[in-house]
């Protein structure tokens, strides 16, 4: 048996700021013209093709301070790790269920054979633009945190400090028999030392012209997954571990599901990036935000169920949107949220920004729909 390390896991950060909240705003939809080229990372001219009386009402709404961002796949795309859909909204890939993954030895041979040849190239997926702007965002005081779908670890490398995992990690592995966790990469290791030579023969079988799926692994030939020998949990020896991902079929916690619902209560606005919405597990929040007339601001490539409940919506790349913002919000000054975050000595007053609504939001036809 093959020996895992253990790990505590991870700390976990709950944002408890308070705010006040401005009404909803009627929902104003922005198509971005195709482009060829990306712009440098918080570069100081507006996003191409939006124009910019719509980034101005963007722009107002983040630099008002309070935002909460719930972000998916299309934050990672850049970084070379696919989204589940299209721009069309339809599914490219269809991924293995808790019910496959828990049924038999084999399903679990089939994911872990797979998972493992395409770890070190998710492994190796660096943050893009998009990830450093909301990281910006968030320094600056006007981002209070992140709700992110995404289980690839890249807004906390592109240094955002609070970050809730929707959907888990893949950088963690659990035992589903006694609940032990393990690092990712000493399972990684462990499987090395099971299967000498295998990442080579998978190679020269051809997966090293095969994309690694949004999940991190790669289709492999039927033949090398039967070769496959998977780990056994150190702690109760069962071949039960799993990615500390939320599978399709699983649910997430219920009280990740509150500690995200209490962040939708307390934030000013909600910002959603790269998420086509599909599944009930982001839409709900952004549901509740608009039950609660905060104003949400959807910018992803694409419809996404969430459109009509939107503030304002931008059909945009996020590496372009996203540093222009950043940049320009930075440039305001600190937000509110870096006012409470720091103490205040004696004397000292917080230093908030305040912006006014463009009056072309009330007025403005919906564009581009």
């Amino acid at each position: 048996m093959a020996t895992i390390g253990a790990v505590a896991p991870l700390p976990f950060v709950t944002d408890t700021s308070g705010m006040t909240f401005p009404r909803a705003m009627p929902v104003t939809t922005i198509r971005a013209a195709p482009v060829t080229q990306v712009r440098p990372a918080l570069s100081q001219a507006p996003a191409p093709g939006v124009g910019g009386d719509h980034m101005d009402v963007l722009r107002a709404v983040v630099a008002q301070g309070g935002v909460l961002a719930l972000t998916g796949a299309g934050m990672s795309t850049d970084s070379g790790i696919p989204d589940y859909r299209g721009p069309d909204g339809l599914r490219r890939v269809t991924p293995m269920t808790i019910e496959e993954f828990r049924a038999s030895s084999r399903g679990r041979q089939r994911y872990w054979s797979r998972a493992y040849v395409g770890w070190s190239r998710f492994r190796a997926a660096q943050p893009n633009d998009a990830h450093r702007a909301v990281a910006t965002l968030e320094h600056a005081g006007v981002l209070d945190s992140v709700i992110t779908q995404n289980v690839d670890g890249l807004h906390q490398e592109s240094g955002s400090r609070r970050v809730r995992e929707l959907h888990g990690t893949l950088a963690r592995v659990v035992c589903l028999a006694c609940d032990a966790q393990f690092d990712r990469d000493r399972l990684q290791a462990a499987l090395t030392r099971l299967n000498p030579g295998f990442t080579e023969q998978s190679r020269a079988a051809g997966t090293r012209r095969v994309a690694v799926r949004p999940d991190g692994d790669v289709d492999i030939a039927p033949s090398l997954v039967r070769q496959f020998r998977t780990a056994s949990c150190e702690d109760c020896g069962s071949d039960l571990l799993k990615p500390d991902v939320v599978f399709f079929g699983e649910s997430v916690p219920r009280p990740l599901v509150a500690e995200c619902f209490d962040a939708v209560e307390s934030c000013r606005a909600l910002l959603v990036l790269g998420s086509s919405l599909a599944v009930m597990s982001g839409l709900r929040f952004v549901r509740r935000a608009a039950t609660l007339g905060r104003p949400v601001v959807i910018v992803t490539r694409g419809p996404s169920r969430g459109d009509d409940l939107s503030t304002v919506r931008i059909d945009a790349p996020l590496g372009e949107v996203l540093p222009w913002l950043a940049r320009t919000v930075a440039a305001l000054g600190p937000g509110p949220s870096a006012a409470s975050a720091s103490a205040s000595e004696p004397g000292q007053t917080r230093r908030r920004t305040a912006v006014t609504l463009p009056s072309t939001v009330a007025s403005s036809p919906a564009i581009g729909s």
